[in-house]
């Protein structure tokens, strides 16, 4: 009797754990390091709440992916590398199949240990420039631009102004720059520019966080540059623009890479910022339909991650376009590998290196006018380099240029050549064809 009762119990408990079983199995995990504290939360928190919300998103509208409901945790690092890889360390086992690190910092750090976890990152218009070439960081995705890209894009628009790029021969180009990783990226892509067009590049650094720029803006009057790039992030940007208008330096010739043209940047400066110019990778405002399924499904039933005037700014939608491209990934690996599966890093790799977002695809997720189309590969972990100047009128942003493509002809050949590099350096054999089969 007693074995009776025993067995009788054992069956019934595995009744009721199957489904939770199952239930488990059915969700597909999303990490997020995020920067809520610190000199840095102004442009990490609409970041961050762009990514929660568009999760929410996908599961109150669709019901998840192919039925597999879309599950987060948060992990706070300040920024700070250190904090980051603990974050990493941590949240990798809770069945993690794709990071955004959210910082430069922190994939240069976790760029070595991907690998053997088998884990992607992608590093959407950051992290490192020569990880576009897939044949060598089969882990890394700097998805739509790179600050090599950005800075291509950046001395085209300049040429462009000066009527060709024949004309900035002579000139004097400042690059005034947060002193870390993300800040001295650029520098490559500017000094082969500055070969190739004979303008004078001046670097002056700014020491993180960029609360004290003096002596740089004294730099600046002295050198009196044509152009002042801002390579900020954070309260360095609003910072700059203060120490600009201080010293009369005139903010229509101040043109910021993606990171330094947000509403944070710019709204407590307000009307001193007017005229200066940033690049952008996507657009903000409450128009798109992607932004109005988030206030309908998400917002109006009091589910929204932050305050509800904030969703469609410039670093919210970027945070909601990081979040799509991922769930993406994860969309398109179902189809190879299982549709109402839970996709593993391997297969969202997959994914991720088959994304083939059209005009059409990118309607129906409700992106049409947010980002423009993207297509990956193997060996292409760009996928796109499209991108254009905003500028501020001291009371919003408003598109003033037309879409920059970077140029292949000088990007390609440095790209390789330093991939080419890190891997002799790490002992990496490059990926054939035959391995982007699995």
């Amino acid at each position: 009797m007693k074995t009776l009762i025993t067995c009788a119990a054992l069956a019934a408990l595995q009744l009721f754990a199957a489904p939770a079983a199952v239930a488990q199995a059915k969700e597909q995990f999303f990490p997020l390091l995020v920067y809520r504290t610190g000199p840095y939360s102004p442009n990490g928190t609409p970041w961050a709440n762009g990514k929660q919300d568009y999760i929410k998103l996908i599961n109150a509208r669709d019901g998840g992916v192919n039925g597999v409901k879309l599950t987060f945790e948060e992990c706070e690092t300040g920024y700070a590398t250190d904090k980051g890889v603990e974050c990493y360390e941590r949240l990798k086992g809770k069945g993690a199949s794709v990071f955004d690190p959210q910082a430069t910092g922190i994939t240069f750090a976790l760029t070595d240990k991907v690998p053997n976890d088998k884990i992607p990152l992608i590093t959407l218009g950051y992290g490192l420039s020569a990880s576009a070439d897939g044949g060598v960081f089969a882990w890394n995705f700097p998805l739509m631009g790179s600050y090599w890209t950005a800075a291509d894009a950046l001395i085209q628009h300049l040429g462009k102004k000066e009527g060709g790029l024949d004309k900035l021969k002579g000139k004097k180009i400042a690059l005034v720059y947060h002193d870390s990783p993300f800040g001295k990226e650029p520098i490559p892509m500017l000094e082969e520019r500055q070969k190739m067009h004979g303008f004078e590049l001046i670097k002056i650094p700014v020491t993180a966080p960029g609360v004290e720029q003096k002596s740089a803006w004294l730099e600046v009057r002295k050198q009196r540059p044509d152009y002042v790039l801002l390579w900020g992030w954070g309260v360095m940007n609003s910072t700059a623009l203060k120490e600009a208008q201080a010293t009369g330096y005139p903010r229509e010739k101040m043109y910021g890479v993606w990171w330094s043209g947000a509403e944070p940047d710019v709204k407590d400066v307000g009307e001193g910022a007017k005229g200066y110019n940033a690049l952008n990778l996507n657009t903000s405002g409450q128009s798109p339909k992607v932004i109005q399924d988030i206030l309908k499904h998400v917002h109006d039933k009091g589910q929204g991650t932050g305050p509800k005037d904030e969703v469609g700014s410039v670093l919210y939608t970027r945070g909601l376009v990081i979040q799509a491209l991922a769930v993406e990934a994860v969309r398109r690996a179902q189809e190879r590998f299982g549709k109402g599966k839970v996709m593993t890093g391997e297969q969202v790799r997959w994914g991720l290196e088959n994304l083939a977002l059209d005009d059409k695809k990118l309607a129906a997720l409700g992106l049409t006018g947010v980002i423009r189309p993207i297509s990956t590969s193997c060996f292409d972990h760009q996928g796109s380099t499209s991108v254009r100047v905003h500028t501020w009128d001291g009371a919003k942003w408003n598109f003033s240029s037309d879409w920059y493509q970077a140029d292949e002809q000088i990007i390609k050949p440095m790209v390789k050549a330093a991939a080419d590099k890190y891997a002799g350096e790490k002992k990496l054999t490059r990926r054939t064809s035959a391995d982007c089969q699995s």
